[in-house]
């Protein structure tokens, strides 16, 4: 609110969010009944900014238990290390060998029934399992360095 005039006419989405940081404020016991009545009443009847600060302003603009409990989720919401056992490795490295054991059966079964025996299979499993090993080295070493993954490499 600072960032007007005090003089300044004030809309009505102004006047509800000060009259729902009232309520607010009333909840949770810094307000009583009849003081909570009484500032509700100037919030609809204030016209300028000025006025409308008057109402709140020995009130905190933010809860302190509010802060606290920003603190707390942002540390149960921080991303925890990958290690060699976390889906997001073991995942790509099983669908890895999945894909690889289902070419070399199918390379396989050429060999056994046809006079191909070209190992083809070569060129799905080393390039492609290449690439996994530096990317999950580069993942794991950059952790251990302390940087964070950043997405939107590799």
């Amino acid at each position: 609110m600072s960032d007007q005039a005090p003089s300044m006419r004030v809309p009505d989405s102004e006047r509800d969010r000060v009259a729902q940081l009232l309520q607010e404020h009333f909840a949770q016991g810094r307000l009583d009944h009849e003081e909570f009545t009484e500032r509700l009443a100037a919030t609809y009847k204030a016209r300028t900014e000025g006025e409308l600060a008057r109402v709140t302003q020995d009130l905190p603009e933010r809860d302190l238990a509010e802060l606290r409990g920003a603190d707390q989720r942002s540390e149960e919401t921080a991303v925890p290390p990958l290690t060699w056992r976390d889906p997001a490795i073991v995942i790509p490295w099983a669908l890895w060998g999945g894909v690889n054991v289902l070419c070399l059966v199918i390379w396989l079964i050429l060999v056994l029934t046809t006079d191909h025996s070209y190992p083809w299979f070569l060129w799905v499993m080393f390039p492609w399992g290449i690439l996994m090993g530096l990317v999950t080295a580069g993942v794991l070493w950059g952790q251990r360095r302390g940087e964070e993954p950043d997405p939107g490499r590799g």
